[in-house]
């Protein structure tokens, strides 16, 4: 087949007519006005070989005259990839040699720079690409623009947003022409007066037709449109919105609702497989009631979300939310319930408060808890290593069957042992780290608060970036073959054991139950794959400098906290004598206790460890039994789900390869909101925009210190290269991240908090951070020289 009329297309054949063109056969099949017009398809494409004959009698069907022709590739109108503008289209194409010099052009453009460029970011593979074409009578059009039944700025869900100029829309859609706008939230009415080049009555319409078609199709659209002289409206095109984040799922409870993520503090941007979700949530859960705290968990998009909604109304909670937030969510959220507190949709409300059973026993135990610690802080840490060390040698048992594996799995979700030897230990050096600034008020500045809190001893992560430094400098007469080898083909010869004695067994025994990302019981640990430890070896390489080796850096950094130590409890007790004392007192215990901040989360990864390991023995067991393609399959179910496999025998691996598509999509994105309204609203886009010059980029300063170098943008750290000194700028960094600190010279993020991961491990190494950079990664560019200044919270463009 060749060629095909519009109105005999099967909107299911994509492979056979393109996106386009399968878009528009689905608008006609659902009886709406689209222009008139036939498609060579992808057969005629494959041979080689515009079919003249039959295009020329299609386009003499059509009546011959102008005629619209434009590409429609196999891979276009995706609902995570539109190909916007990357093929060609062609207007007011007249006669035959004309048409057909048109379809070739739209076929070449299959092969373009930009074309191929946009592929290969959406990870579409090239062989799987094909081109049709749709040809169609031209619109003599009076004004013509584009629809999206969501707002793509705000990803707002409650109004639609209309672009429309006179004339064809063409060059409105290339950004060539201005644009009338308008915003449509339900407000406009059919009486008001004319605005721009469109009627209230065709506002309406349009609307109408875009809830029309977001109904029936399922999704939210970007339509273009056009009313030609007499007034009828045409629908050129209807595609997903592909740049929208997912909304929250709509609950029973009325009115608007607040939901706030938790991943950019813990330095982890990318989803959570479903069974990960899964983990996440019971993880979260448990240990928020083991402190006496109910909160809803919310999956959207494969990211954990908090609603904050029932804290921001109860007037109990509101007045020092903003506060409570520092650690567990930072700058860019508080900064958006700030300015949410004060809007009327969250407007407090009188409510009765019983504080639960687990509530009122956890009290006396956080006092007794906290004052021990802080008391004894030595005998703290000492509980808190223990601890560690337990769940470590846990003895760990993997019973024969499937059934048993997964009724262990389901039993180890709950948090096992002296939990309050972990918890208080780790408040108490929060706490103390928190009491420094209020305490010094007046007396130190922010950036000496800081000094004081880089070097610290008795964090886990430190010790394990310092371990992988003394591996690195064990395989220093290896040098060239960790140099020049990928690391995926340094991973496979370790496993293989082709590899000479570095030391790197012993490191993956103690610290190979971690990972990028490793609160998701779905990604690999480096044990499984050491190919991101290998890149991050061969970093550690490049350092020649003695100066600049992580373990002087450290002393360093150590040595100036001490001393700043001293000079601020001197300062403050000449300033106010008891205050001083007290202060004192503080700052003494948030170096012996703030470094404990990293155990909690380390310590957890053990269970984790086990838990993966026991799912991936059940997921090689119903491989074998043919009910899964692969045995990791089994993170991408719930654990529901995976009991009906289990027990079963139930076929779910279309649901898993669907599953695996959309994880991939979303590994993707770039940009996840920071806090979203129940509409999907980015609530940071409610916020008034922040200054910025032109070489001046804002955040939060996070580290102190102030250091010039060339940027080294950063996504993903399983394979970066950092030379010594170059500035790592990232989305953000969780512990997985931590040993490319060893050679940087400064911290660039786009979220995080000052208590966070990568803050804190930077001001371990002393080196300057600036976090929450809004579009940071997009901004700067890998070899740009940049200043970050992390007393002023800027990172400067040289």
């Amino acid at each position: 087949m060749n060629v095909l009329e519009l109105s005999s297309i099967d909107p299911e054949r994509r492979d056979l007519v393109g996106g386009k063109a399968a878009g528009l056969a689905a608008l006609i099949r659902m009886g709406e006005q689209v222009p008139d017009g036939f498609c060579v398809t992808t057969e005629a494409h494959e041979r080689g070989e515009v079919p003249r004959a039959e295009v020329l009698a299609a386009y003499d069907r059509l009546g011959g005259g102008p005629v619209a022709v434009r590409s429609s590739a196999t891979t276009e109108d995706l609902p995570d990839a539109g190909f916007a503008g990357q093929h060609d289209t062609r207007l007011a194409v007249t006669g035959a040699e004309e048409l057909v010099e048109a379809i070739g052009a739209c076929w070449e453009s299959l092969h373009t720079e930009r074309a191929i460029a946009y592929r290969r970011a959406a990870g579409v593979t090239h062989d799987t690409a094909c081109m049709a074409v749709v040809v169609q009578r031209m619109v003599e059009a009076e004004v013509a623009g584009v629809l999206f039944t969501a707002d793509p700025l705000t990803g707002s869900r409650s109004r639609a947003v209309v672009d429309a100029a006179p004339g064809v829309g063409a060059a409105l859609v290339d950004g060539a022409a201005a644009a009338d706008h308008y915003v449509l939230d339900g407000a406009e009415g059919a009486d008001a007066p004319q605005r721009g080049c469109l009627t209230p009555d065709r506002l309406a319409e349009l609307r109408e037709v875009g809830a029309r078609l977001q109904s029936r199709f399922g999704a939210p659209q970007d339509i273009e449109w056009a009313y030609d002289r007499t007034g009828r409206l045409w629908l050129l095109q209807s595609r997903p919105i592909t740049t929208l984040f997912p909304a929250p799922p709509q609950g029973p409870q009325p009115g608007a609702r607040l939901y706030v993520e938790f991943g950019h503090v813990q330095g982890m941007l990318q989803p959570a497989t479903p069974m990960g979700m899964s983990t996440l949530k019971s993880l979260v859960a448990g240990m928020l009631a083991a402190v006496g705290v109910k909160a809803e968990i919310v999956d959207i998009g494969g990211r954990l979300y908090g609603d904050l909604t029932d804290a921001m109304l109860d007037p109990a909670t509101r007045g020092r939310l903003v506060k409570l937030m520092a650690v567990d969510f930072g700058p860019r959220a508080q900064a958006v319930v700030e300015h949410l507190l004060r809007d009327p949709r969250f407007a407090p409300r009188k409510r009765v408060r019983r504080p639960g059973r687990a509530a009122l026993g956890m009290g006396p135990k956080a006092v007794a808890g906290i004052a021990g610690a802080l008391a004894r802080p030595a005998a703290a840490r000492a509980r808190v290593f223990g601890e560690i060390e337990r769940l470590r040698r846990e003895p760990a048992a993997d019973p024969a069957t499937p059934a048993e594996l997964l009724d262990l799995v389901e039993d180890t979700g709950h948090p096992s042992g002296d939990l309050g030897a972990l918890v208080w230990p780790v408040v108490s050096g929060l706490l103390a780290s928190a009491a420094l600034q209020p305490l010094l008020k007046g007396i130190a500045d922010e950036d000496e608060v800081r000094t004081v809190l880089g070097g610290m001893p008795h964090n886990v992560t430190i010790e394990m970036d310092l371990a992988l430094w003394q591996v690195s400098r064990r395989a220093a007469p290896h040098r060239e073959l960790l140099l020049n080898t990928a690391p995926d083909k340094l991973a496979a010869a370790y496993l293989a054991g082709e590899l000479p004695d570095i030391g790197l067994t012993a490191f993956l025994d103690a610290y190979g139950h971690r990972a990028a990302a490793e609160v998701d019981v779905g990604v690999p640990r480096w044990s499984e794959d050491p190919a991101p430890v290998f890149a991050m070896l061969a970093n550690l390489l490049r350092v020649t400098d003695p100066e600049q080796a992580p373990d002087r850096r450290f002393e360093r950094a150590s040595a100036r906290a001490e001393e700043m130590l001293a000079e601020l409890a001197r300062r403050a007790r000449r300033t106010r004598p008891l205050r001083g004392r007290l202060a004192g007192f503080f700052l003494r215990r948030a170096r012996e206790l703030g470094g404990l901040r990293e155990a909690g989360k380390f310590a957890g990864l053990y269970p984790l460890r086990d838990r993966r390991r026991r799912l991936l023995l059940i997921g090689a067991r119903l491989r074998e039994d043919g009910l899964l393609q692969r045995a990791d399959d089994v993170m991408f179910l719930t654990p529901a789900e995976l009991r009906t496999v289990v027990e079963d025998g139930a076929d779910l691996r279309e649901a898993v390869a669907g599953r695996r598509r959309e994880y991939a999509r979303e590994l993707r994105r770039r940009r996840v909101p920071v806090a979203l309204l129940d509409d999907g609203t980015d609530a940071e886009t409610l916020l008034p925009a922040r200054a910025t010059g032109a070489r001046t980029l804002t955040g939060n300063g996070a580290a102190s210190g102030r250091v010039s170098g060339r940027a080294r943008v950063v996504r993903d750290p399983a394979d970066a290269a950092i030379e010594p000194g170059e500035i790592l700028v990232a989305p953000t960094t969780d512990p997985g991240w931590t040993p490319l600190f060893l050679t940087a010279g400064g911290l660039v993020t786009e979220t995080g908090a000052v208590m966070a991961h990568g803050p804190t491990v930077a001001r371990e190494y002393g080196i300057p951070a600036v976090i929450c950079v809004p579009g940071a990664t997009e901004r700067i560019r890998t070899g740009q020289l940049i200043t970050v200044d992390g007393a002023a919270g800027t990172v400067v463009f040289e």
